[in-house]
C-alpha cells in the first residue's frame, strides 16, 4: 500500500503520511532546487540535499546567506547549514534548522559515486527531447499590423467619450 502512489485531497491523510513516511521516502522529499549553472549541466531542476552540498537560503531572515549543509536531520525534516546560528537566553549558540524546500543548492557533493550515477541517469533525455531555439521565432514577431492599430483606437475614443 505504501508503494503505491495514492492522492489524496484529506489534509489529515496528508499529515499522516508526511509523519508515517519511512526513511527512504524522506530522502526523496529532501529535494531543493538546483542553481541555474547547475540545472544547465546536469539537466535536472532538483536533488535531495546531503551533507557537504553548498546552499543559499531563499526565505527568512537570512535570505541570500550561502554555506555547506553540516547536518540533515530526516526525522524532523530539517537541515543545518554551517553559519547560520542563533543565540539562545543564557549566551550559547546553536544551528538553526532550516526546511529543504527554502533553500537552492548552489555546488553538489559528488564524492559518492552513486549520486553521481543518480544525476547522469536523472537528466538524460530530458533536455534533448525539447525543441532547440524557439525564441528567436518569437522575436521575429514584426509590428503589430495596421488593423490591429485601427481596432485598439476606436477603443480608446468610445472610451473617453
Amino acid at each position: 500500500m505504501r508503494g503505491e502512489c495514492v492522492k489524496t485531497t484529506k489534509p489529515k491523510k496528508q499529515r499522516k503520511r508526511l509523519y508515517q513516511a519511512p526513511l527512504h521516502e524522506r530522502y526523496k522529499q529532501f529535494s531543493a532546487p538546483l542553481s541555474p549553472e547547475l540545472k544547465s549541466s546536469h539537466n535536472t531542476n532538483s536533488v535531495p540535499v546531503r551533507v557537504g552540498d553548498t546552499v543559499r537560503l531563499m526565505r527568512g531572515d537570512r535570505k541570500g546567506f550561502e554555506g555547506k549543509v553540516t547536518r540533515v536531520d530526516r526525522k524532523k525534516y530539517r537541515i543545518f547549514i554551517e553559519g547560520v546560528t542563533r543565540e539562545k537566553v543564557d549566551g550559547t549558540t546553536i544551528l538553526v534548522p532550516i526546511h529543504p524546500s527554502k533553500v537552492m543548492i548552489t555546488r553538489l557533493n559528488l564524492d559518492d559515486k552513486w549520486r553521481k550515477e543518480a544525476l547522469k541517469r536523472k537528466g538524460i533525455g530530458k533536455k534533448a527531447a525539447l525543441p532547440e531555439e524557439k525564441i528567436p521565432e518569437e522575436k521575429e514577431k514584426g509590428p503589430p499590423k495596421e488593423e490591429e492599430k485601427e481596432s485598439t483606437g476606436n477603443r480608446q475614443e468610445s472610451r473617453g467619450a
